[in-house]
């Protein structure tokens, strides 16, 4: 093992996240860059065109990593594990999750708060969930959450991996959701957005954790931002779809609680500790 490659195996993680990001945000650049340079805003089909382009960071920068750093053996598990199917049928119950708590949050505000917050239907929205989802978790699950867990618990790998799963959004942020642009109530937009997804994150960890699956890891990634796309209502203004972020987050951390509480800090009832 050269000097190179030791120390990419000795700061995977590090080093992944410094090329994940370095690669997304200067692909997300290179996209907005021709309307930066006019000194334009940027329409919103250049943000949506961001957003592929950032999915060659996470994927691209974990095989690449997988191949340096564990050779051709390495990328044969990662595919492995990318086919693993035979799992009890609990975890494949899992993938509902997403979409039935966004119903249930929007519907109780709908009735409670305000009909502007009825769901959408919007059933070409599962199209954005698929490529986010099959090509991130090739890095975020297939490489990241292993390097983060070498040294920590599951459950902070996937806190911390779930706050940098948030923060690689930035590029694109004011892009997301249905209220854009979110003007003044951006920055409480992006808080939000940020703890729903680090919430998420350790749902995924915990489907992962037990079933050693990328490929579930793949649906309930679909599954949720799939479900964001399809039932966001498409009325609310930036503020009360902040709002209804935060209350989403805030119900996703109540399920990560009782998940914590049965399961401990790894994950997993086997091996509670």
């Amino acid at each position: 093992m050269n000097r190179l490659t030791a120390t990419a195996a000795r700061y995977r993680a590090v080093v992944y996240f410094a090329l994940t990001f370095m690669v997304s945000w200067i692909g997300a650049l290179a996209v907005a860059l021709p309307h930066l340079l006019r000194h334009e805003s940027l329409p919103k089909l250049t943000g949506i065109l961001m957003f592929p382009v950032m999915l060659l960071g996470p994927s691209l920068i974990g095989l690449l990593l997988t191949r340096i750093i564990e050779g051709t053996s390495g990328l044969a598990t990662l595919f492995s594990r990318m086919l693993v199917a035979r799992v009890s049928g609990k975890w494949y119950a899992l993938l509902l999750l997403a979409p039935c708590l966004i119903l249930s949050v929007l519907l109780v505000l709908e009735k409670f708060w305000s009909p502007v917050f009825a769901p959408n239907g919007f059933l070409m929205g599962v199209l954005f969930g698929v490529p986010a989802g099959f090509v991130e978790e090739i890095g975020w699950m297939g490489f990241a959450f292993p390097a983060l867990s070498r040294q920590r618990s599951a459950f902070s790998a996937a806190v911390l991996l779930g706050l940098l799963w948030g923060f690689w959004h930035l590029p694109v942020i004011d892009f997301l959701g249905t209220a854009t642009p979110h003007g003044s109530h951006l920055l409480q937009y992006f808080f939000v957005f940020v703890a729903a997804m680090t919430a998420m994150r350790v749902l995924i960890a915990w489907l992962y954790t037990n079933t050693e699956s990328v490929l579930l890891s793949q649906l309930m990634h679909v599954s949720s931002t799939g479900s964001l796309v399809i039932l966001s209502p498409p009325g609310v203004t930036a503020q009360q779809e902040a709002l209804w972020y935060g209350v989403y987050a805030g119900v996703l951390w109540t399920v990560v609680a009782l998940v914590v509480l049965k399961n401990g800090v790894q994950l997993n009832l086997q091996r509670r500790s």
